[in-house]
Parts: structure tokens; C-alpha cells; sequence
């Protein structure tokens, strides 16, 4: 992985009540991807709106995606790797955009974190920068680049409802990932 991919997860996990809630709480979510998590680096450095309630920082534990072994940094939060995502393809920029990109994603998301941003729960408003859930942390950071992962999709097939930034959405959207 490199600065900026976005590490996509399916809720739930092992079979104790944890994972069973989560599974639980994925269902609520279209689609197989529920959870987007943004790697910053170096090594196992990630950054995420979750389970905590606010933007967090947290480490993979030797770089492979582990829940059981992180829950200690993201709270009690369980889910299963399903792939990596990586929506800087989109810019079909050359290598040193490319990097510069990647860079202002991961010192976005980061600067988040230093300002303690809260979790976000009017899914409603992905243009806030107040608060961030999950994949409008990811849309959010992408956008200041020209990257737009919203790509209306229609999951609920609801008025009002194209604002919302799905993790299943930013999968499809990025024609550039690796499946788990």
C-alpha cells in the first residue's frame, strides 16, 4: 500500500458479540463494503472516522490488517479486510502529482485528527469539514485534489439521498483496487 489508498472493509469479525454487532450494524449499510479506512503511512499508519467518535490515528500491527489486534486503538470496532482502493488513478496525473496528491491526503486526514474532529452522523452533509464519517473523510480528502468519489449512486433510491458518500460507492467508483 501506498499514502492515500483506501483500505475498504466489510463490518463484523470473529464470532463474539463484537463481531456480531458489527455484522449486525453492516447490514444497515448497502452494500459489501461498509467501513473506509485511509492509509497515511510509513509502515502500518492509518487514519479513520469509527467506532471512537471522533477522527482517529491508529497503526496495523506489522502492517497487516488484523481487527482483533487494533481494537485497543480503534475502540470496539470489528471488520474484515475486503480490499485496498486507490482513487488517485482517477487523476490520471504523472508520478510527481501523483505523489503531491497522495501527500495532501494523508496531511489532510492527519490535520483532522490534530484538530479532533467528531464523527459525523448526518450522513446527509458530506460537504461538512466539521465532522467526518468514514468515507466523506475519504471524500472529503480526495476532493481538494479534483478527485470527487461521490458519485451519486442511488443505493436508497430516495430523495435527498445523492449526497451521501457510501464506502460501497468509493469501491465501485475507483476502477483501480486490489480485492482482499
Amino acid at each position: 500500500m501506498r499514502t492515500g489508498d483506501l483500505i475498504c472493509t466489510t463490518d463484523g469479525g470473529d464470532a463474539d458479540i463484537t463481531g456480531q454487532f458489527w455484522r449486525f450494524i453492516g447490514k444497515l449499510i448497502p452494500g459489501d463494503v461498509d467501513h473506509i479506512v485511509i492509509y497515511v503511512g510509513p509502515g502500518g499508519r492509518c487514519v479513520e472516522a469509527g467506532a471512537k467518535g471522533k477522527i482517529i490515528a491508529f497503526d496495523m500491527t506489522d502492517s497487516v490488517w488484523d481487527e482483533r489486534k487494533m481494537r485497543s486503538q480503534r475502540g470496539p470496532f470489528a471488520d474484515i479486510f475486503y480490499g485496498v482502493a486507490y482513487p488517485v488513478e482517477l487523476a490520471g496525473a504523472g508520478p510527481e502529482r501523483e505523489t503531491a496528491i497522495r501527500e495532501d491526503v494523508a496531511a489532510y486526514c492527519l490535520k483532522q485528527v490534530e484538530l479532533r474532529r467528531s464523527y459525523n452522523i448526518n450522513f446527509f452533509n458530506s460537504s461538512t469539514e466539521d465532522a467526518f464519517y468514514c468515507s466523506q473523510l475519504a471524500y472529503r480528502a480526495y476532493l481538494r485534489s479534483g478527485i470527487d468519489l461521490n458519485t451519486g449512486a442511488k443505493a436508497f433510491n430516495a430523495p435527498g439521498t445523492r449526497s451521501i458518500v457510501l464506502p460501497q460507492e468509493i469501491w465501485d467508483g475507483c476502477p483501480h483496487k486490489r480485492p482482499g
